[in-house]
């Protein structure tokens, strides 16, 4: 059982909805996922109008919880009016902040992140900030109200996988008790158990799902793989080893003259 802010999940996978062939791609991939919470951008809900009110619905019908985000945001002013925008269009307090500095990267602008969560959090917000590995900026998001941390382990849609798992061991470390969940960079279900070896909390995917062939499958995959992170991670992961240690014990054995 997982707690964010003051919700209980039991499932460990948040599903992001962009980027599917078709709704009915959509709601096979959420199902197979077993995922209790999808996050919805405010741009992919207005856009549409009629079409727009028709996703919503299909979201409503997975009975999920919605988590909705600010992408493409690149400035503090701007995630904040989104999240505002979004907390009337979803009915709810949760918001995924996102504010991008690099174009090519998508990496977070950090230090408006942290203005923007600090402004959000005052007004009664949920802030999952996605961020960097860095602990300082961790640090920051703690300070300014932020009670989860959804750090990056690659660029967004790279499907790179982990790229500096030091910095993620340390952010465990450093962060015991605070709910951290891997946001961005995750492209097969080997790289979700991964970190989740190392302890993290939660996973959350969209294009390594959305642009599989199978997507419904990819996320049933995805979901085993973290759930046998996860259980590895409990269980006690055996440490790597600079030599070979045998399995079975040389005393006893059976001598042969």
């Amino acid at each position: 059982m997982l707690q964010v802010y003051d919700t209980e999940i039991t499932s460990r996978l948040l599903l992001g909805t962009a980027g599917y062939p078709s709704p009915a791609v959509l709601s096979d991939a959420v199902r197979a996922s077993q995922t209790q919470i999808v996050t919805v951008s405010l741009r992919r809900e207005t856009a549409g109008g009629k079409a727009g009110g028709a996703f919503f619905e299909l979201i409503r019908e997975l009975g999920t919880k919605i988590l909705p985000n600010t992408a493409g945001c690149h400035t503090a002013k701007e995630a904040v009016l989104t999240a505002k925008m979004a907390r009337e269009v979803f009915r709810t307090n949760w918001i995924k902040l996102e504010v991008i500095g690099n174009h090519d990267t998508l990496q977070p602008d950090v230090f408006a992140l942290v203005e923007a969560a600090r402004i959000l959090s005052n007004e009664g917000f949920e802030v999952f900030p996605y961020t960097t590995d860095d602990l300082v900026v961790a640090e920051r998001l703690l300070e300014a109200g932020c009670r989860v941390l959804m750090p990056w382990c690659a660029p967004i849609g790279s499907a790179m996988g982990p790229q500096n798992l030091s910095a993620l061991r340390s952010m465990r470390a450093h962060f015991p008790d605070v709910p951290l969940i891997v946001d961005a960079g995750i492209g097969r279900p080997s790289h979700a158990a991964t970190v989740m070896e190392l302890g993290f909390d939660a996973v959350l995917l969209n294009t390594a799902v959305a642009g599989a062939g199978d997507p419904a499958l990819m996320a049933s995959g995805f979901a085993r793989a973290i759930e046998a992170g996860r259980q590895a991670f409990e269980a006690g992961v055996l440490e790597p080893r600079d030599m070979a240690v045998p399995s079975t014990p040389v005393i006893g054995k059976a001598v042969f003259s």
